[in-house]
Parts: structure tokens; sequence; C-alpha cells
């Protein structure tokens, strides 16, 4: 900054700033030099000599608020400036949202839309015909899904993850208990942990896999875009810290935040302020990732590391690690040299959810286009997509739900963003459909129709397509760079976004009713390992009493359902009992339970040495066999219990905690009532009948047994990609 008095520094740099936008476009400006002082010093109705007072040498504190303000605002804008350069800086974003404004206003008598999205169809492009993608079924073909997924594991040290984290989440209403603040969606407390928890220990349930399948430990690099807002960059980094950085090492994580933009009033395109110097800034979009990505060097760091691709998953939503689905998206991608690729599942009809479609598009030179991508809810009447059933009377939709779950090529991507082109940002939209709610600087609240520009991440796809000479038949769709996986859609995708209201029957994108479809999930896997099972009911149910069982396993137990059953055969487990298991080595034959099991091994998938996770050294381990466990379990009727937190409250409770390389054996048992079974590192607990009731033996694990265990899972994958254990003992 120039030397001389700070604040007229700061207020020149800032007016010459907006002077030279001003003259260089026809763009309405809503904040103006003077706009930018009318509360400066501490009355709030100054004059204009106290303006002038201010300016010249105020109350030191007036001039400190003031150049703060004035420092944040000028790198707010020195930022959007260099960013958004491939659209023409702050100019390029004004005139941006200046069209889709108008383009919402000239489509509004037609279809009164909600969104709008900038270039769409481009001039002088021929309408685009869409169509429904042809792609594999990972639900109708389970030799496939293996088989794919093998090949996903066998490539999974070619592979980086990609979490974009940037997001406000301002539906959830998160809030700190101690501090008041807002939260971001990353610090979600779901089923225990925090969402960006979840997303790490289904990675590392894959590398686990890798590991006993290949014999060699991978740590896949994890690039994260974050933002300012609520303060998700410092919370996610302070996560990480608190953490271990997740037994993985900080050196294998890349945090990129994303920059925050203006909301515009949808009447005239003018920023919106909250307080002098103040504009209201919401995160851009998770599309801002490939370009974000490109100018911070994160594509570099990751080709560094020998990564050619990888799997991005939101936030928001937990399930898209379950059984094979992100193994085989990657799996396909890599063996067929895609670029890019979409995990979909069904879709009902009027849901507000974007489609993957395939386009097919002729030029003017008599050439066809094709790719799949995505189109926005909001753009099908723009685009001429009917919202129809596949068939008559059906709620499934004719389009598949896009998801948001993508596997990359990073140099095809990297191309894209890297190249200066409007496509860097692809699909540009403005949401015009909700009021932007704001508190001023004396407390009032405001509410403005209005919105901010954002980018979709999917579209990037947009600028994948492949050109042939002549229309092409639906055989030929496997040949594109761009393809499309399906599944079934607890599979694949069951958000949470917004918090559920009180007596609110809705579970709908609620993290309620996404740990339904967790324990929908766990239902589905436990009743094919044979486990009878109480059955499954609707969501009123739920909304009343709560799930009427509650299983939560941890991701290395498979991930691929293939291998827990081998792990989990027969037995029962009756209605309102409770599973968790926290552990990767386990064996479960013919166990009935009724009330509640833990089972938590503090190295679930091997010791941390130095920072880093050793998979499958110095693991816990645990054998239940013919064993009967009743007690009394969860409190049902407790008033506290949150079930999607898994905060609930038990009477009774069997507890086996293993403490790094410990195991605990119980064969044809019955374990009656609450017991605490916590086993020492480098020993064995083996509980049995006894004359007099259970007996109960802990010896030292000697000789080769103190590394490996007494007993331990050898993992193969046979020439059709069927994944296949057997039990070694030592």
């Amino acid at each position: 900054m120039p030397s001389g008095n700070p604040v007229k520094s700061a207020f020149s740099m800032l007016a010459n700033f907006i002077k030279s936008w001003d003259k260089s476009s026809d763009v309405p400006v809503f904040i103006s030099p003077g706009d930018l002082i009318p509360f400066m010093t501490e009355s709030k109705h100054s004059t204009d000599m106290e303006h002038d007072k201010a300016l010249s040498g105020g109350s030191t504190a007036a001039v400190a608020r003031f150049t703060e303000s004035m420092n944040y605002l000028v790198r707010i804008l020195e930022r959007m400036e260099k960013f958004y350069d491939s659209i023409g800086g702050i100019i390029g974003y004004q005139v941006a949202a200046l069209e889709l404004i108008k383009a919402s206003e000239l489509e509004a008598d037609k279809s009164n839309p909600q969104w709008t999205r900038r270039g769409a169809v481009g001039a002088g492009q021929l309408k685009k015909r869409f169509s429904v993608p042809h792609g594999p079924d990972l639900a109708k073909d389970h030799k496939y899904a293996n088989q794919a997924a093998s090949w996903g594991l066998e490539g999974l040290p070619d592979m980086a993850e990609i979490y974009p984290l940037g997001g406000a989440g301002d539906r959830l209403g998160l809030v700190d208990e101690v501090t008041g603040e807002c939260l971001p969606v990353a610090m979600l407390p779901y089923c225990g942990r925090t969402l960006l928890e979840g997303l790490i220990r289904d990675l590392q349930g894959r590398e686990y896999l890798h590991y006993k399948v290949h014999g060699v430990q991978s740590i896949t690099p994890i690039a994260i875009m974050t933002s300012s807002a609520k303060k998700n960059n410092e919370r996610v980094h302070a996560l990480c810290e608190n953490l271990g950085w997740f037994g993985r090492g900080k050196q294998n994580f890349r945090l990129f935040e994303q920059p925050l933009v203006p909301t515009v009033a949808a009447a005239d395109a003018r920023w919106m302020v909250s307080d002098p110097l103040t504009a209201v800034l919401k995160p851009g979009g998770h599309g801002v990732i490939w370009k974000l990505a490109s100018d911070e060097g994160v594509f570099q760091w990751l080709s560094g590391l020998g990564r050619k691709a990888a799997i991005v998953r939101q936030i928001s939503n937990p399930m898209a690690g379950v059984d094979t689905t992100l193994l085989a998206l990657s799996g396909i991608g890599l063996k067929h040299n895609k670029k890019f690729g979409f995990a979909s599942c069904r879709r009902n009809v009027g849901a507000a959810e974007g489609v993957n479609v395939l386009t097919e598009q002729r030029n003017g030179d008599g050439s066809w286009e094709y790719a799949i991508t995505c189109i926005e809810y909001t753009e099908f009447s723009k685009l001429g997509i009917a919202d129809v059933p596949v068939s008559s009377g059906s709620l499934e939709a004719q389009y598949p739900a896009n998801t948001n779950v993508l596997y990359v090529d990073l140099a095809a991507v990297e191309r894209i963003a890297s190249s200066r082109t409007a496509a860097s940002l692809p699909g540009i939209i403005m949401n015009l459909k909700k009021p932007t709610v704001f508190y001023d600087q004396h407390g009032l609240k405001h509410s403005v129709q209005g919105g901010r520009i954002e980018c979709t991440m999917q579209n990037i796809a947009d600028s994948l397509v492949n050109r042939r000479s002549s229309i092409i038949s639906p055989e030929e769709h496997d040949e594109l760079d761009t393809y499309v996986i399906y599944n079934e859609r607890r599979k694949v995708t069951s958000s949470a976004k917004r918090r559920r209201k009180p007596n609110d029957a809705s579970l709908h994108q609620t993290p309620d009713g996404s740990f339904l479809d967790v324990t929908r999930n766990a239902y589905d896997l436990l009743r094919s390992c044979g486990v009878v099972m109480p059955e499954m009911s609707g969501n009123h149910c739920y909304v009343d009493t709560g799930p009427p069982f509650i299983a939560l396993l941890h991701p290395a137990l498979g991930p691929v359902w293939d291998v827990t059953r081998q792990k989990i055969k027969g037995g029962s487990i009756a209605e309102r009992s409770e599973l968790q298991l926290e552990i990767a080595e386990f064996s479960w034959r013919d166990v009935e339970l009724s009330g509640s099991l833990l089972v938590q091994a503090t190295n679930a998938m091997g010791s941390v040495q130095e920072g880093i996770v050793q998979y499958g050294i110095g693991c816990g381990r645990c054998r239940l066999h013919g064993v009967h466990i009743r007690n009394k379990g969860v409190d049902w009727d407790g008033k506290s219990n949150v079930y999607w937190q898994h905060q609930v409250h038990r009477h009774e409770a069997l507890e086996i905690i293993l403490h790094g390389n410990a195991e605990f054996e119980a064969f044809d048992v019955v374990l009656e009532g609450s017991h605490r079974f916590e086993v020492p590192d480098g020993h064995c607990m083996r509980v049995t009948s006894g004359a007099s009731g259970l007996s109960y033996m802990t010896t030292p694990l000697a000789g080769e047994a103190a590394n490996t265990g007494t007993w331990f899972w050898q993992y193969e994958v046979d020439i059709v990609g069927q994944f296949v254990l057997n039990m070694v003992e030592s």
C-alpha cells in the first residue's frame, strides 16, 4: 500500500480501482466512492465534514476499522479480478450477472425459472438432442461390478481424491455450541464423527483392501477445496491437525481456498452490502475447483506424485463409498482411458436434481459431437427436456440423477482449466430463486432477491466432446471419452444438506434421511450375510420411533460387500439392537445379538508409525463364534437420543476394546448383561464357558503371533475379479 495516511491511501486505491472499472464499462456498480464511507466515524449520523475529518485523521478506532475493512475489500476485488480473468475479471463477472438476470426476465413469462445458466446454448449452435446415456448397471450385473472394482483396486496407486468443501451449508444451520459461531458442512457430526472424517475413512477402507490384496501400502493424496465462509478453511485445517492428518501425513493433503464473490440484486445487479465497505460475499460454486486447482498448482502437485486421475465427491453425500461404486467408477475410467465419468442412479419425477444425459449435436460442417454431461433441473424447460416417467404409472424419471460423484482424468481437465477461456469456469449459473438474507451494521435484517454467479464442476464435461463424421449408434457410445455407471440409489447418494425441522415428516436431503439409508444399506448387507434381521419400515416409523436397529460398520471391514460377507455369516440381530464394529480383522459366525454390541479396535487397520498408519501391522482382531449376546442395550425412549449423530443413551452393552495388537475370542458362550472386555496391547483374551460360569483367560502374544496375531484374513482376487478370503491360523 502507498505510504502516507493509511486511510487516504486505501481509499484512494479503491476509489481509483472503481473509477477505472466504471470508465471501461457501462455496467452499473453498487459500490461507489460516495457509498464507501457513510459510517466511517463512530457517529451513525456523520456529516460530510465529519467524513472529511475521518479521512484526514479521525478517531484511532474509526480509522483502524476503516483501514481494515478497506484492505479486506481491496483483497477481495484483486482476487476476483485475477481469478475471473478468463471471462474479463470483475467487469466480466458483472456482465455475466447482467446477462443471467436479463435471461431470467425473458424466460419469466414462459417458465418462471428459479435458476438461469449462461451459455447453455450458444449463439450459432444447432440445437442439441438429448437421450438417456448407456452404461453398466452395477446393481444388475454383480460379476461385472466386482470385475470393475478389481480394476479400480489395482489402479488405486494412480488415483487421487478431490473434495469440494467450500460450501457454506446455510440450510443445515450448524452452530458451535461453545462459541455460537456458524459452522460449515464439513463439521456436521454424522454417525459419531464429522462428515470429512467419514469421507477419509471410506478412502482408507479402499486403501486397506488394496494392501490386503496386493501386499503394498498406497496412501492417496487428497486435495480439498475450502473457502473462508464460516471459517471453513481454518476449521478444516484445525480438524486435520487435531486428528493427526488422519494418520496419512500432512504432506499427502493440499488445501486450497476458493474465492468469495459478491451477491447482486436481481433488480439491477448492484452489489449487496451489509456494512460500509463490506459486500455480502458467498462461495462461487464448486465449479471453480478446476481453474482454482490449476492456478494454485494442485494439478502439478498430483502429477508430481504420479497420479493420473481422481475421484471427486461432495462432502454432503456420505453414501458414495458403499460397496463397489467408487472402485468400479475409477476402474472403468482407468481401464478404458476415459476422460470423465459419472456415478448415477434412478431419479424420481419432479425431484429437484440435475440429470445425466447424452448430448448429440450436428455441426454446420455435417459432423456430430457427443458427450455425456449434466443438465440442472432448472434448465429442463429452457432446453426442452420433459421430466416424465420411464413408463406409465411409474415414479422413476426418464433421465437418471446427477449425483456429483465423478471420475476425472487430471491431464484432460487441467488442459481446460488452464486454457484461460470461459470453458475454465464451466456451467455458469445464477440462483434467483431465494432471497439473500443478511444483517446490516445496525443489526437490521434484510432480504433481497438476488444471487451470485456460481459454476458447476460437473459441466466441465461439456468441453470433453467427441467429434464423429457421422451419427453413431448406441452401441458405440461406450467409445466416448465420457461415461456413466449406474447403481442402486442408496449406494450412490443420500445427501445431508438441510436440517429437518421439528415435526417435519419429510426426510429428503436431511441427516435423518441419510442415516436411515445407512440403516437400509446395513440391512441389505447383513441380510445377504445370512443374518436374520427385523424388517425395515417406512420413513414415517423412523420419524415417530427412530430406526428399527443401529448397525455401523467400519469401511475396512469390506468395503466391497463380498468381502464383508465372508467375515460375517449367519446368526441374528433382534429388533432394537445395536451393532458397532470399529474393526477390520473380524470374524462373526452364528452370533445372536439382542441388545448392544460395541467392538472397538484402537488400531482398526494398523498401527501409526511416524504419523502414518501402517496397514495390516499391529491390528486388533476379534472372533465371535456361536455367541449369544443379551442385554438391555439402547434406551430407545431416551429424549436426548440423536440417532444420525450416533448420540444414544444405553441401559447395558457388551463392549470389547482392543488396544494395539490385541485379540478377543469368544466361542459358544452366552454373554448376558453389561460387560466391558478391555484387552491390552500384545495380548489375547479368550472367553469360554466354565463350570461356574464364564471363564476368562488373557495371555501375551508370543513369537510370530506378536506381529501377525494368532490368525489373519488372507485376501485374493481371482481371474474374473471375485474377492476370496481365507482365514490363516498362525
